[in-house]
């Protein structure tokens, strides 16, 4: 598994306890918060909320579960919390070099915790920018399999003015510039309606393998940043074979 792919694919190896899942929706739920409250709460106006609430929606997270995030967001809430981005960097087992965004009313309590779990698992957190040099910030959509069939997709994203799109039994996974992210974004979603999934995100130049003890313990360390509610995506520059992969989380 390369480690563009966030660390949450990870996860889908050991499958969804009930607790896994309640995380998991505490995590978007904050997402939709955030972006109503940064933008609009009305989603036809707003393309972040947009594309939280399609993420809430493709994880099956419950309809009055997103109405309620968006009006926490709204003045005179009662959980009205100040959420703000924070990105660390740092480095996991195996030198694997990690970009962990987070969304926190407590950056001192978020940033000791991911430290902690660093630590644990034999790795270091770093001074901003220490490792996102090795990273290109790219747009990133995808659509499920079933929105359109691959050559319509590809069809579509070069007239969008899309960088690249890679398509399988998983779905359609389309990378853009930065500056078309929000241009490509639009074109796809007249065409194929709301994307599961359409973010910013950080590719890796380059992958570095990670095996044995080191992948286990990578694994360890993203299983315990997952579990941190205050953690939202995790980009890493590893690479672990899938047969490792399915032999450290069976």
């Amino acid at each position: 598994m390369a480690g563009h792919s966030h660390a949450k694919n990870v996860m889908h190896q050991k499958g969804k306890s009930d607790a896994k899942r309640a995380r998991m929706f505490n995590k978007i739920a904050r997402e939709i918060a955030v972006s109503a409250k940064l933008g609009s709460a009305d989603p036809s106006s707003n393309p972040r909320l947009r594309a939280a609430i399609a993420e809430a929606r493709a994880n099956n997270m419950p309809r009055d579960r997103i109405e309620r995030a968006i009006k926490s967001a709204q003045p005179g809430a009662l959980d009205n919390a100040n959420y703000e981005e924070v990105r660390y960097e740092g480095y996991g087992p195996g030198g694997a070099a990690l970009i962990i965004e987070a969304l926190t009313d407590n950056r001192n309590r978020t940033a000791s915790e991911i430290r902690t779990a660093l630590t644990k698992h034999g790795g270091s957190l770093g001074e901003s920018n220490s490792v996102s040099f090795m990273f290109s910030r790219i747009g990133q959509i995808i659509f499920s399999a079933s929105a359109a069939s691959s050559d319509a997709v590809l069809e579509a994203v070069i007239e969008a003015g899309g960088e690249n799109v890679e398509s399988g039994a998983d779905g359609h996974d389309i990378t853009t510039s930065v500056d078309d992210f929000g241009a490509v974004r639009d074109a796809l979603e007249k065409k194929f309606g709301a994307p599961q999934s359409a973010k910013l995100t950080w590719k890796p130049q380059n992958l570095v393998p990670v095996t044995g003890e080191a992948a286990q313990n990578l694994i360890k360390l993203l299983e315990a940043l997952d579990d941190n509610d205050d953690v939202q995506n995790v980009s890493g520059n590893f690479d672990i074979a899938a047969a490792e992969l399915e032999r450290l989380v069976s």
